[in-house]
């Protein structure tokens, strides 16, 4: 436990990737095996079942420092963070010893033990250790035990990191930490074998993930070296159909058996293939992803759902093919054969990704603007000779997507963010005009400049008409230009408008908020762009 703690405040006191990359390298190098495991899975962004809701500390968290309810809430409110918040009311001036045991022995004895012990006892374990551990240990036991633990490094320095010790390719153990895994000793030892067939029956492959396209598309070169695609609004998805039986897995690497029979059925008609796609809501054309999110939301589906929403898989890629892997090879072969795979087993819930000929750039570009018409979200360039990469690797793959909608809107309430945001106001909810009232439309945390947010968070400090637990009800002043890829109907929310991935793009100080979009105009690009 005290290496691990030690880790994760080396890798939360830097931004410089290779210092973080000879962190990870020195820890996992002559780690135990199992406490290994366990760091791959907390560090490639797994998350542990919570057992204890965060209300359920506070009351605790009270209980135990003797401080009263509401001086505990406001101090949670100032600190932002409620793992700190516990590390710093429970800290006091007795010396505390250094952490005993193993990383692993903490997970599996301390937090996941939890789960056998009645509520009460629970929360004497839960206090004890609060009572006894240092202030760094103890801010780490509680991110773990809220299921929050978040650092700054992504799953590929981690598999740079294990690729590097153990001298084996990235790709290799990218593709081994794909998918559900059990963080033990002998899964971590696997990661370090020679490569054959041993891999899990049903364990998908890392997505090559495209990179966004922001300058003219002609600098590409010659469009005769590129595949040009729709870009399809549904759930990214591998196909999985080995001899074990047949598997689905979603881009976050969630199995998604059962939520799509239809397509699980289609792919018994398949030879043993690992197909890259998209899963969309499909009856004639694709529909809306609004109707695609009646099927998200349900585990199992009735006749009725499968009716009204069927889904397909549309195929662009073959991963591997009759058991080889066939990912270094040239895309244009890989989409021969995999034209091929499709036609001969003539499912209707199979497809393939139609391609997009256009003679010239100008000409694409010309197709590209009727996306939001067909309902995709641009185009997908893809190098004919390119292999099938792991993770976002820029220049083979590229998404071009047509511009957002916008529109101005209001700043209504505001409260803190999260980890290193937490005493900052950067979550807003927006609203647009509606007669003399502001209906709120839409909620974003995303856009600004680090400057931005600093002068807007003094601005809300000083301009708070009300306070509702952290959240600030603010003076009708700020407008702000919001994006968003999408917009449907919804009776869950006031205006009667949900707006799909809204993101800031602009802070608009020039604009006064009687210059703001009104209700009457979302409504008419609800009319043009709905689904």
């Amino acid at each position: 436990m005290q290496a691990f703690a030690e880790l994760y405040t080396a890798l939360d006191s830097t931004t410089r990737t290779q210092a973080k990359l000879d962190e990870l390298t020195a820890y996992f190098d002559g780690v135990d095996p199992h406490d290994g495991a366990w760091a791959v899975y907390i560090l490639t962004g797994r998350r542990m079942k919570r057992l204890v809701g965060p209300r359920r500390l506070r009351e605790w968290l009270a209980e135990a420092s003797g401080l009263p309810d509401w001086l505990v809430e406001e101090t949670y409110q100032h600190v932002g963070d409620l793992a700190e918040t516990i590390s710093l009311l429970m800290e006091d001036d007795s010396e505390r010893p250094a952490v005993q045991g193993s990383f692993a022995e903490w997970v599996e004895q301390s937090i996941l033990s939890l789960r056998d012990l009645e509520e009460e006892q629970r929360k004497e374990h839960v206090i004890a250790l609060w009572r006894t551990l240092p202030r760094h240990a103890c801010f780490l036991y509680n991110k773990l035990l809220t299921g929050s633990l978040r650092v700054g490094v992504s799953r590929g320095l981690v598999e740079r990191a294990l690729a590097a010790l153990s001298g084996k390719p990235r790709a290799l153990i990218a593709r081994r930490l794909m998918g559900e895994f059990e963080p033990s000793a002998e899964f971590y030892q696997r990661l370090f074998d020679e490569e054959h067939r041993e891999e899990r029956q049903g364990q998908p492959y890392p997505f090559f993930l495209a990179s966004p396209l922001e300058g003219d598309p002609s600098d590409l070169g010659d469009l005769s070296h590129w595949l040009a695609e729709w870009k399809w609004d549904g759930i990214r998805a591998q196909l999985i159909a080995r001899p074990g039986g047949i598997w689905l897995w979603s881009r976050g690497e969630e199995p998604m058996g059962g939520r799509f029979p239809e397509v699980e059925e289609a792919a018994l008609a398949l030879p043993e293939v690992v197909l890259d796609g998209e899963l969309l809501a499909w009856d004639e054309q694709v529909l809306p992803f609004s109707q695609m999110q009646r099927r998200i939301q349900r585990k199992t589906v009735g006749p009725k759902l499968l009716k009204e929403v069927p889904v397909v898989f549309l195929a662009y890629d073959l991963l591997e093919y009759q058991g080889e892997d066939w990912r270094e090879r040239p895309l244009e072969e890989r989409r021969i054969a995999l034209q091929a795979v499709v036609e001969q087993a003539a499912q209707p819930a199979l497809r393939l990704s139609p391609i997009t000929d256009a003679r010239d750039w100008p000409a694409l570009a010309a197709l590209r603007e009727g996306s939001r018409e067909r309902g995709v979200e641009g185009l997908m360039l893809k190098r004919r000779a390119s292999p099938y990469r792991s993770g976002r690797v820029r220049g083979d793959w590229w998404k071009w997507k047509i511009d957002p909608l916008t529109i101005d809107v209001v700043l209504l309430y505001a409260q803190p963010g999260h980890g290193r945001r937490a005493n900052l106001y950067t979550d807003y909810t927006l609203a647009v005009r509606d007669g003399e009232n502001l209906v709120p439309i839409a909620k974003a945390y995303s856009g600004l400049t680090d400057k931005e947010i600093q002068q807007l968070d003094h601005w809300i400090r000083r301009n708070t008409v009300e306070k509702f637990g952290p959240v600030r009800s603010l003076k009708p002043q700020q407008v702000l230009e919001i994006a968003f890829e999408g917009i449907q109907p919804s009776p869950r929310h006031k205006s009667g408008i949900a707006l799909r991935f809204p993101r800031i793009v602009r802070w608009r100080q020039d604009k006064p908020v009687e210059e703001a979009d009104t209700l009457d105009q979302v409504r008419e690009l609800l009319r043009i762009y709905g689904s």
